[in-house]
């Protein structure tokens, strides 16, 4: 286990944080029997171009877990996590072969010394193209 990055040692701008990740249909699955969320769009192409969509979608609750877990792998400690807040924009299309590649990565926004906190801002994207908006991950260091 790697240790817990020091508060120290952070620079606004800096990235700190980045991941590429592949979703699966298996994941889309497990994710609906985990959370309950069995809508058939996350997992029936035939329901999902029914509605007018372009295909299968990840749940967005998978997609925020996955970035904010991408943030929680590099502080090391979940419960430095003080807040997470993200917006979805964009759906993301699971393709029954290839999964769905997301790209995420967090950069620091904003220190406060005082209260020995960092404000992450996180990208996610699919396709070159962001899928969650206003993603924030508001951090406090116990170093």
């Amino acid at each position: 286990m790697s240790a817990a990055p020091a508060f120290a040692g952070l620079e606004l701008g800096a990235i700190v944080a980045k991941s590429e990740l592949t979703v699966t249909r298996e994941d889309l699955v497990r994710y609906a029997g985990a959370s309950g969320d069995t809508n058939p769009i996350h997992y029936n192409d035939a329901i999902a171009a029914s509605v007018g969509l372009p295909g299968v979608l990840a749940h967005g609750m998978l997609t925020a877990g996955l970035a904010l877990q991408v943030v929680v792998d590099w502080l090391v400690d979940p419960t430095a996590v003080v807040s997470y807040e993200t917006k979805f924009t964009r759906p993301v299309v699971v393709d029954a072969i290839d999964g769905a590649d997301l790209s995420v990565t967090a950069k620091v926004a904003r220190l406060d010394e005082e209260e020995r906190t960092a404000r992450l801002d996180v990208t996610v994207t699919h396709g070159g193209r962001t899928v969650l908006g206003k993603t924030q991950v508001l951090a406090r260091f116990r170093d």
